[in-house]
């Protein structure tokens, strides 16, 4: 099974270096200089890359493919979204910790059961993740002990006890 790992939001440079957004919370992994991503499309083939370099900058990951060295072979990609093997040798995941793709997509409820809207979108802010929840309006729910309180993957539900103010 294939998980969404980033978004190709721009090109940087003439080299064929590309700007990603992530959608991976293992980002130092699944980038790594050898490792594969792919690119599906809907009507066509679709296009695997081997990852040739990995920076941070400006808080978007660039990276460079083996064997594209110029931004013409690059840039019809912006917007396309890389795709990666979920199950990676090298993650495991802890107590607690979870796919991304596992979290977005989920509906939220607080303790008395009412919903409050589904996960649309993750980032992470040094501290722990935030999830950005999209009901009536746009909720943004710390990942900490103290709020998030059940989630079940398989029934896509995550129950929170809001902190004061936070559904404001």
């Amino acid at each position: 099974m294939k998980v969404e790992v980033g978004k190709i939001v721009n090109t940087h440079g003439i080299k064929g270096e590309v700007k990603v957004k992530s959608n991976s919370d293992f980002t130092d992994i699944r980038f790594q200089p050898g490792e594969i991503v792919e690119i599906e499309r809907k009507d066509k083939e679709s296009i695997t890359f081997t990852i040739s370099s990995y920076r941070m900058h400006k808080g978007l990951h660039m990276l460079t493919f083996e064997g594209i060295n110029n931004i013409n072979d690059i840039e019809h990609l912006k917007g396309e979204t890389l795709v990666q093997e979920r199950d990676h040798e090298e993650i495991e995941l802890g107590e607690h910790e979870f796919y991304y793709s596992d979290i977005i997509g989920c509906t939220v409820f607080d303790e008395e059961d009412t919903p409050i809207g589904r996960v649309i979108e993750i980032f992470e802010t040094g501290a722990n993740d935030v999830w950005v929840v999209k009901g009536d309006k746009e909720y943004l729910i710390p990942y900490i002990a103290d709020v998030v309180k059940e989630i079940d993957v398989e029934g896509r539900l995550i129950k929170i006890s809001p902190m004061e103010g936070l559904l404001d």
